[in-house]
């Protein structure tokens, strides 16, 4: 006789656990548990290839009776082709947390917040260089050689800066696996220090914690210009290109927070586009630090043009040698640090949070389309996102110099004009 929703309900628990019988290898295993409760499982019997086998299709009420019943008839029709049900149960559960399928998972819930652009670079880079690799391995069961290995095939190409952020893009994955169950580890962070290091093609730039530390304690004590020392001082929270920051005009800042056009999210610069690389407008959220640094430097050259003046003329902007310049008083070779790395500092730094998302902190270091469209979606997207991470990382420089050691801090040099 076929078991009835009421039945089903109703039944309770006894002494010792009984079925109740739905047909077709169907039943409702009912169990006493804890606490006088009542354990309901539904469990299915079939043979298969002369052996008997037992399948479990989940609890009641989460699985309803009719649910159970679409389950036996599923099951039902693979053993008439041949195929173990319970065996593939096991396949299909392994292959939902295999690397490649977490990961897909994770893109799906993450790239909502993400500009297409970077949802594609992520997608091509997990397509790319860690699926063909890891993609079909459960992810509880990669050990971090394992996903080395992965990660030096990018390094054999040259491609480091890829190898690094293949490793974060992994960490990433592995920190939802374990939200979700999937694995109990991130072991990616074991990797730390296990690639080449980054090749600095460009522009010199600190990124270490403790060295970054060492710096802005070094800026604090710059004993120069005064307008240069805090051109010094708001580089590293502002993170802009160093032509973008000398040409900088007081009209373009809101040291209040109440700019209507942008709906007053708090103090901001606002960019316009001619001054920038990508020629689209851009807003740089200013922390309280950065904001208390404009306010100083405002009382020298708040009734000018420009925050940053040049040394023999107000009417023109800071030289652009300037900050590079003052680096080099500070002790800094070319070789060590630039005005631009700055900008290298704080993506470093950001991606290696694992806090903001990647869109979020390209947005903010102006990586931008060239495409009018796009440039004006871009222009206020993820504000609020973008001001709590520009409050977030002055916070962290802060921290920075607080924990530094101060006894292996680079000397003041003189340098000729």
């Amino acid at each position: 006789m076929k078991l009835k929703d009421t039945k089903v309900k109703n039944a309770k628990a006894k002494d010792k656990p009984y079925k109740l019988t739905d047909g077709d290898g169907m039943y409702l295993l009912i169990k006493p548990k804890a606490n006088n409760g009542t354990s309901k499982l539904w469990r299915f019997d079939y043979r298969i290839n002369g052996k008997r086998k037992t399948m479990a299709f989940g609890t009641y009420p989460e699985v309803s009776l009719e649910r159970a019943r679409a389950k036996r008839k599923d099951a039902r029709e693979k053993i008439a082709d041949g195929i173990d049900p319970a065996s593939q149960q096991k396949v299909e559960a392994l292959r939902s947390t295999a690397f490649e399928s977490v990961a897909l998972d994770w893109h799906s819930k993450k790239s909502a917040d993400w500009v297409p652009s970077h949802q594609k670079k992520i997608k091509r880079r997990l397509e790319k260089d860690l699926f063909p690799y890891i993609g079909d391995r459960p992810i509880a069961e990669i050990e971090a050689p394992e996903l080395l290995e992965v990660l030096r095939r990018i390094e054999s190409r040259g491609a480091l800066e890829m190898a690094h952020r293949a490793r974060v893009t992994a960490g990433q994955v592995f920190r939802y696996a374990i939200a979700t169950g999937a694995a109990t580890r991130d072991i990616s962070q074991d990797l730390r220090g296990a690639l080449a290091s980054r090749k600095v093609k460009h522009h010199a730039s600190i990124t270490d914690p403790a060295e970054i530390g060492k710096l802005l304690q070094v800026i604090d004590g710059y004993t120069g210009d005064a307008v240069t020392r805090a051109a010094l001082k708001l580089s590293p929270h502002v993170f802009v290109r160093p032509g973008e920051l000398r040409h900088a005009e007081w009209c373009e800042f809101d040291l209040t927070g109440t700019a209507s056009d942008i709906g007053g999210t708090g103090p901001v610069w606002t960019i316009p586009a001619e001054k920038m690389k990508m020629r689209s407008p851009h807003i740089v959220p200013l922390s309280p630090q950065a904001v208390a640094i404009l306010e100083d430097v405002q009382k020298l050259t708040g009734g000018g043009k420009y925050v940053f003046p040049g040394a023999r003329s107000a009417q023109r902007p800071m030289s652009e040698n300037t900050v590079n310049a003052a680096l080099r008083r500070c002790g800094y070779t070319k070789e060590e640090m630039t005005a631009h790395g700055f900008r290298s500092m704080a993506s470093t730094r950001l991606y290696e949070s694992d806090m903001w998302p990647g869109d979020v902190i390209e947005i903010q270091l102006a990586h931008t389309e060239r495409n009018s469209v796009k440039a004006a979606y871009n222009y206020a997207q993820h504000l609020q996102q973008r001001q709590k991470m520009m409050q977030w990382w002055s916070k962290y420089l802060a921290q920075l110099v607080t924990g530094c050691s101060v006894s292996s801090i680079h000397q003041p040099v003189e340098v000729s004009a």
